[in-house]
């Protein structure tokens, strides 16, 4: 008879193929019929999701929300699509870049998939007309506080890479914004995943665009990968071109320019810098994976990339094994992951940074695992980037005006 743990898993692993089904009909990877209908289904709530979004904008665009000021630089780094684009290494280059020339920086994130408050405690909380709880303060800048279970992933991973920068969890960007700044003395703020956001207006706006698949099939969600219409470029103040390969992509700028004819554009690669290990310091240099047997594995929005990036290497991948984004991962899971690597007969298991910091450390793998390590490297633009960080760390007396972008027309083509 299976145990209680294996049939959880198969539970668990039925609904993960589902979502993993949706994903690929969202994305245009699935054909045939049942494709096929679940994108009719799909198209139709794309017009309830657009019907909500125009009516967002519709408010606080004639000021019946407000948007707030916090009386300092705020920063915002986001994207028009869901998942993919590369956000965290821009985040935190941007952030150490800031932080290096004398900035008091805290990043603010929502926390995507961290641990929730426990209901009966929130509930009290407010039948006793309690305090809000403060946001969760992933790293004060000095230590890290908290582990990826209950900060997120991401924030979690900017914590442990930006000594000096302050991290905050909350889905209230404007509370946390101003417990860093009564808190820390903090005078620049950076909106992780912020662009839609609109209840804090950022001074610049730095709008992420993938490259390999600037806008998926252009639909909004849930048929497509657009968060809002693709005119809403408009409000950028700086384009970065994700993952690029260097090469000029006419069409993709011609769009850009069409809605956007003023922002800079920056083109920026994402570059493997070394293998870590997980679990201690060791770091193998990336020619290691030249002819290695390796096992894969990912829970990412585009793990096509992550796995190209190996075999770019030379790494033999002989084991795969992909999860959704942000998967949480089981113990279960992981101690099967490890036994079916160590049947394959590999020379290491590698994945990524965002994955190792929820794997278990009390689990041991067979083989050493290690994850790729990735930084920004700017391609085209350099002097725009220096010019945004500029714009930012110039003393307040020297300070240009600056033109905010307008609000985009009327969405009813949206």
């Amino acid at each position: 008879m299976p145990s209680l743990r294996r049939i959880r898993y198969k539970l668990a692993r039925a609904a993960d193929d589902f979502a993993q089904f949706t994903a690929d009909v969202i994305y245009d990877r699935r054909h045939g019929r049942a494709a096929e209908v679940m994108g009719t289904f799909l198209h139709l709530l794309s017009y309830l999701f657009s019907g909500i979004v125009q009516l967002r904008w519709y408010l606080y665009e004639h000021r019946i929300l407000r948007n707030k000021p916090l009386g300092c630089m705020v920063v915002v780094v986001g994207n028009l699509t869901v998942g993919g684009t590369g956000k965290t290494p821009v985040v935190e280059k941007f952030a150490r870049t800031l932080n290096e020339r004398g900035r008091k920086v805290a990043i603010l994130s929502r926390g995507y998939k961290s641990k929730k408050e426990p209901l009966p405690k929130k509930l009290w909380r407010k039948l006793t007309h309690g305090e809000e709880a403060p946001p969760k303060i992933v790293s004060d800048g000095k230590n890290v506080l908290l582990d990826s279970e209950v900060a997120g992933d991401e924030p979690y991973m900017l914590a442990q890479n930006l000594p000096g920068v302050v991290v905050l969890c909350d889905k209230n960007r404007v509370k946390a914004g101003s417990f860093a700044i009564r808190k820390f003395g903090c005078d620049t703020l950076i909106l992780d995943d912020g662009f839609q956001y609109l209840p804090l207006k950022g001074r610049l706006n730095l709008l992420l665009v993938d490259k390999t698949n600037p806008f998926g099939n252009q639909h909004l969600l849930p048929r497509g990968i657009l968060r809002e219409p693709i005119k809403h470029l408009s409000r950028a103040s700086y384009i970065f071109l994700t993952k690029s390969d260097g090469v000029r992509d006419e069409a993709l700028l011609e769009l850009i320019r069409e809605h956007n004819p003023k922002a800079e554009i920056i083109e920026c690669a994402h570059k493997p810098q070394y293998l870590q290990a997980v679990g201690s310091d060791e770091k193998l240099p990336l020619d290691s994976l030249q002819n290695a047997k390796i096992g894969a594995f990912s829970g990412i929005a585009s793990p096509e990339s992550f796995e190209s990036m190996l075999r770019a290497f030379g790494a033999e991948i002989r084991y795969n094994q992909r999860f959704l984004d942000h998967h949480r991962f089981t113990r279960y899971e992981i101690e099967r992951l490890y036994r079916k690597a160590g049947m394959a007969d590999l020379d290491m298991i590698v994945t990524t940074e965002k994955d190792a910091v929820r794997l278990f450390d009390d689990i041991t793998a067979p083989v050493p695992v290690y994850y790729l390590r990735l930084e920004i490297d700017i391609l085209s633009g350099e002097e725009d980037f220096e010019g945004a960080t500029e714009r930012i760390c110039r003393p307040r007396t020297q300070q240009p005006s600056i033109t905010r972008a307008p609000w985009p027309e009327s969405m009813n083509e949206a």
